[in-house]
This record gives C-alpha cells, structure tokens and sequence, in this order.
C-alpha cells in the first residue's frame, strides 16, 4: 500500500506517517513534507524521485505530472488503467493527503502585497485532492487532520477504509477546493460589487438542535473570509443550545444594538424588536425598554452593550429569557442568571462594528436575492422639516425612532417617547394598520402618547395613518416623504399643529 502526503499545515501529519509506516505502507512526500518527515526518522521516497523531475519555477512545480496523477487516478477495476501503469511502471496510491496553501489568511492581512497573495495560491494541492476524491473508490482523500485518527483506526482494523467514510472523505475534499476557489475568485473581484458569477463558501460553526419547527434540521454556517460573523468571539456562559430562532432573533438584537453608543438595551421577539432603549446606565436603559412592552418581552432575547451588574443580573433573572447577550457580566450577575437553566447566556467581548461591503443575502425559490446592506442612517443636517418646529426633545425622539424603525420588518411603525420604544407596529400589509397597531400597543401598556414621536420606514399613501397617530397624541413624525400625496398629508400633520420631518430615503426590511 502506498501513501502520497503533500501539506502545508504539518499538523498531526507525523502521527498519520508514523501510523501508516508502522502498518507496512509505502510514504511518498513532496518538498517541505519530505523534509518534515525526514527530520522526524521516517522512511519515504521524494517525489522528484517518481518524476525524474525537480522542483522547478521556485516550488511552483512539483506534482504535475502524470506519474503522479496516473498514480492518483488509475482505476484497479479496469484492465486498461491496470496495463497503463504497468507500461510505464508506476504505482498506484492508495491514499492522497493534502492540505492547502493559506491563501485567505494571507490575502486577508492588512498591507498584503499582491504577489505575496497570488504564491499562495495552491495549484498542486488541489489538483491532488480533487483526483483523489474522483477516485475515491481505490484511492482515499484525506484533507483534514481530524480526519487522521479515524482513517487510521479503521486501517489497523480492517486493513481497509470503509466505502461509506471514503465518500465522505471526497465529499470534503470537493468542499474544500470549491471553498478555496470561492475565497480566491471573491480576492480577484473584490472591485466588482455584483459580479457576473457569485462564488462564496461557508464553513459550519456549530449544528443546531432544530430548526424553525422541531422537525426541521439546522446548522449554523459563517461565510469563510467575513472578518467577523454573529458568534465570532462570543462565548456561551450558561444555557441550553442555541437554536435557529434563537441566533436569527440575536442577529436581529445585535444589529440594531450596533445603532447606539449610549447604554442600550434592545429586546427582539421573532426577528423584531419590542422594546428598545438608551439611558444614562444600562440598568435603567433594560428597565425602560421592558416596560416598552413587557407581555411581548416573555421568551424575550435580550441584548446589552454594556456589561451586566449584580443588580442587573438580579432583575434579569426575574424574567423568562430565551438568550441574553452582553459583553460582560459581574459574577454576582452570573450567579443569579444561572438559576434559569435553560437561559442562554452569550458574552461578546468583541466591540461590535460594520463591516464594510458586506452583502445581505435573500433565499429565494432556487435562487439567491444580493443586495448591499442597509448600514447608513440618514442624520438631521440632511433631513427636511415640511412643517411645524420640532423641539431638542422631540428632534432625540424622532431620530432615535428612526434608527429603530430601520430594524423592524415593513410596514414599520415606530413610536418613541423620552428615547425608548412605546408603540411598535410591524409587518403588515398596510401602513395605517401598523399605526393602530403602534398606537394600541402603546396604549396596551399604559404609555402616554401626547408629545410621542413617530417614525414610518416608507412615506404615508395617504394621511390616514398620521391622522390616527395624532389622535392618540403623537406631535411629531418622521418619514422619507415621497407620496403622491406630501401635500395632504403634511396639510393633516400642520392642521394638527404637530411637526413632521421628511428624510428622503426609506428603510424596508422585509
């Protein structure tokens, strides 16, 4: 039996030579691995001396060539591959491994030179690996060192590798190569925004209980290159698994907890927030946007930016909370937490920032929508007052509104009063039924709405629903404007006596 190793990452490739040597196989190694396994006492034969051909071109050449993929490739069912080698005398391999060049750890440092980029493309390695894993059935691809012990073992067992582990040994080697050329032609085209093909990758985090329902599978994927993704450096301090929903809802919180520099508490219930704060202090900021809403916070994800204290903690615990999330907790605050068993308890210790040019990616029926992400937020210098003055207070109020109307699925409505959340009405098919909803909400739990500001992610078709917010009280609204109808609607707004500001720009989150 015969062994090609060629790797980068010389990882655990000691252990897997030695293992294969000690059962009787026959070790063949390219350049540095040849090295690194001469150094550690193995017995192997160099590539160059199955070629006849050195390295060439500065290591840019050393296994194209057809007696090492006629080695690879040959078929032991098939009398004419059988009399191919035997004509030129060559050995089949029975097994490849192959691990890849760094080329995005590379392309992805700060100040990387291009031609430092383009070496570490890997053309060699996954020619290798991609020929072994078409020919999996006589010849095993291994391209992960986790991998190493199990094919070993199933080696001193059975002297074999079983068919069921070769064809998921081929199956990540095509993954990985297809990853490495995603990652590769996304390097190549990072001036196109929207190029003509989309080659991206995702590698697996973490699998998930279930999930949307309890009868569907899930996993949880972070696209290979993001700088960050939703559970880099988080680490879960207590709690049962994080679920689908659960991560779905905290990617909600934590986008929109990214608007706010101030203490903020942001608390989401299917994707979209219910109660939203900023104060002087994170506890009075939490205890502000649980009364925003206190029955629809029941099952809540709750997220912070600042660290939990004792006291906090302590409060926290009296409520049921699928996930909370913070970027620190006392240990007085984690003790009383950690009464709730099935509480999930996130830490991030990472401050949270935009990454640039990052796309928003819709699934579609056999299809993908791309779009760039809704980062920016429009500020006052840029906004136009149609009518009436608003005031300092109402001017925080309307342009805290419209930062959270941003995260809230259309049609959005929005009312704030004092920096918190009063009234959310989200999702509906029409706009005046998001204000009744916003208004009755607010109304629900005792709110005030006289000298209430009011944010809608589109314009107002028509001046019904600022009608039925100014009758709850509301004095001033802010919306992009755009309407075939601004004149009837700011006429409503002004005869009111109320202030209304037009943005410009919409927010549709759907």
């Amino acid at each position: 039996m015969r062994a090609l190793i060629s790797v980068y990452d010389k990882g655990g490739v000691e252990e897997l030579a030695r293992g294969l040597d000690e059962l009787g196989w026959e070790l063949v190694a390219s350049g540095g691995t040849a090295h690194f396994l001469a150094e550690h006492g193995l017995p192997l034969v160099p590539v160059e001396k199955l070629t006849e051909v050195p390295e060439l071109l500065g290591g840019r050449v050393k296994t194209l060539h057809p007696r090492i993929h006629a080695a690879i490739l040959a078929r032991r069912d098939v009398a004419d591959d059988l009399a191919g080698l035997e004509a030129h005398e060559i050995e089949p391999f029975d097994l490849v491994c192959v691990n890849l060049y760094p080329f995005e750890q590379v392309a992805r440092r700060f100040g990387v030179r291009e031609e430092e980029a383009v070496e570490m493309i890997d053309i060699g390695g996954p020619s290798m690996l991609r020929a072994a894993a078409k020919n999996f059935a006589h010849c095993v691809p291994v391209c992960r060192r986790e991998r190493y012990g199990q094919v070993l073992a199933q080696l001193r067992a059975t002297s074999e590798v079983s068919a069921e582990l070769r064809r998921e040994l081929a199956a990540e080697a095509f993954a990985t190569t297809a990853a490495y050329e995603a990652a590769i032609a996304e390097w190549f085209s990072d001036r196109e925004s929207f190029p003509p093909t989309i080659a991206r990758a995702f590698t697996k985090v973490q699998d998930l209980p279930y999930g949307e329902n309890p009868h569907q599978r899930a996993a949880y994927y972070a696209e290979a290159g993001a700088r960050r993704h939703l559970l880099s450096r988080v680490e879960q301090l207590h709690g049962r698994e994080l679920s689908l929903i659960n991560l779905y809802d905290l990617s909600a919180a934590v986008m929109l907890l990214r608007e706010f520099t101030l203490p903020a508490c942001v608390i989401v219930k299917h994707a979209n927030p219910c109660g939203v704060a900023v104060s002087g202090s994170i506890q009075e900021a939490y205890e502000r946007a649980l009364t925003a809403d206190p029955l629809s916070a029941f099952g809540m994800v709750c997220a912070l930016n600042r660290p939990v204290p004792a006291g906090l903690g302590r409060r926290l615990a009296e409520r049921f909370a699928d996930v909370l999330y913070a970027p620190a907790y006392e240990a007085a605050a984690l003790e009383a937490l950690r009464v709730k068993p099935e509480t999930r308890i996130l830490m991030d210790t990472e401050r949270r920032a935009v990454t640039p040019g990052e796309k928003d990616y819709k699934r579609v029926l056999g299809g993908l929508l791309v779009q760039d992400r809704d980062w920016d937020v429009e500020d006052r210098e840029g906004m136009e007052v149609v009518c009436g003055a608003p005031s300092e207070a109402a001017w925080g109020d309307l342009l805290f509104a419209w930062r959270v109307c941003k995260h809230v699925t259309s049609n959005a409505i929005v009312i704030a009063k004092d920096l918190r959340t009063i009234g959310i009405g989200g999702g509906q098919t029409s706009r005046v039924d998001a204000v009744r909803i916003a208004v009755a909400k607010a109304q629900t739990h005792g709110h005030d709405l006289h000298g209430a500001a009011l944010a809608s992610d589109a314009f107002f078709p028509f001046s019904d629903g600022p009608e039925e917010a100014l009758l709850a009280g509301v004095s001033a609204i802010i919306q992009p404007g755009g309407s075939k109808r601004d004149d009837e609607v700011i006429a409503a707004v002004a005869d009111a006596g109320a202030a209304m500001v037009f943005t410009g720009r919409r927010h549709f989150r759907h």
